[in-house]
């Protein structure tokens, strides 16, 4: 999703799913595929590097998820490292991909 009305649409829903780190809102839509946004605050990862190691972590998840035709928002709700600390680990990827495909396949097994 790119448009302002997509991302709006969706947020006015409550949260379907939370996991430590990552809030994820959903709704089904008219189109015969799902559909991404994600958000990640600079606040919450204060590096690039973070945010995008993020992003492409969740784009990964999801093109590999069987996800029913849903129009679905990954949201960064909490901090995940600071400005201090190194901008990626291996612990750290392992984390979010982790909670990245619990928040998924939730919806993979709700929808279904």
């Amino acid at each position: 999703m790119v448009k302002t009305d997509d991302f709006s649409s969706v947020f006015r829903l409550r949260p379907v799913y939370r996991t430590a780190h990552f809030v994820l809102y959903a709704r089904s839509n008219q189109l015969s595929h799902a559909r991404l946004g994600i958000v990640a605050a600079k606040r919450f990862a204060p590096r690039a590097v973070t945010r995008n190691t993020i992003k492409r972590v969740t784009r990964e998840l999801f093109r590999q998820a069987e996800l029913p035709t849903i129009d679905c928002i990954v949201r960064l709700s909490k901090p995940v490292n600071s400005k201090a600390g190194p901008a990626t680990t291996p612990g750290l990827k392992a984390l979010l991909r982790a909670e990245l495909a619990q928040l998924l396949n939730s919806q993979t097994r709700a929808r279904k």
